[in-house]
């Protein structure tokens, strides 16, 4: 009898061993799970008029000129500005201040990850951007979530891209057929230069998977 649970006791142990907790399927995701969680900020530009911001913008270029840049009329044009904005309420300093407070919030929305995400073993579709080929196959890529994503269009955000290394190898056919991959995600920023039909670009991407497979999309 003893004998018999030591011999069972083994056998669950064994499979234990061979099923760790959390070897589970890998977590579906889709690219919205990519972005970061949202960060509400107050922006000011999107109440104004298109001619305020105009003015801003061309207050903004005088200023910021060193005075040998200066030609002779810009500081009276400057003023003439500033009297305008302050006419309609506005305060051109504060509004410079907000501005790069703006621009830093939408840098962070752009290329900060989804902390939830890092460390998980994911399944992401998209289409394949090839860095790196061995024998005919990718074993460095981009995926990205639009097909011709920065081939013809400008590329999407940092953390709307996924740097993979695969050293198995993925045969590319083409580049308009949707993969599926699988991986551990994890956030370490890259800059890729990718090669393109009328030149090179340097790709910034926010998360990288060392890929546990790459399969057809179906």
């Amino acid at each position: 009898m003893m004998k018999t649970l030591a011999l069972a006791l083994a056998a669950s142990l064994a499979f234990t061993i061979a099923h760790p907790a959390g070897a589970s399927e890998p977590l579906e995701i889709t690219w919205v799970d990519l972005l970061p969680e949202e960060r509400p900020y107050h922006d000011p530009f999107a109440e104004l008029e298109y001619s305020q911001i105009s003015d801003l913008a061309e207050l903004y270029r005088i200023e910021i000129l060193k005075p040998s840049e200066e030609s002779d009329t810009m500081p009276a044009r400057a003023a003439v500005i500033r009297e305008k904005l302050a006419s309609q309420g506005l305060d051109p300093d504060q509004l410079f201040k907000q501005r790069d407070i703006v621009m830093n919030q939408r840098k962070l929305a752009a290329t900060e990850p989804n902390v939830d995400l890092i460390g998980k073993v994911v399944r992401l579709p998209g289409y394949l951007l090839p860095l790196e080929m061995v024998d005919q196959k990718t074993i460095e890529f981009l995926l990205v979530p639009t097909v011709g994503a920065c081939i013809h269009t400008p590329p999407p955000p940092a953390n709307q891209m996924v740097f993979v290394r695969y050293d198995e190898g993925f045969d590319v056919d083409e580049l308009y057929k949707p993969v599926w991959i699988s991986g551990e995600m994890r956030a370490q920023s890259h800059s890729n230069a990718l090669h393109l039909v009328d030149g090179q670009a340097d790709i910034e991407t926010t998360y990288f998977v060392e890929a546990m497979s790459v399969d057809i999309y179906k």
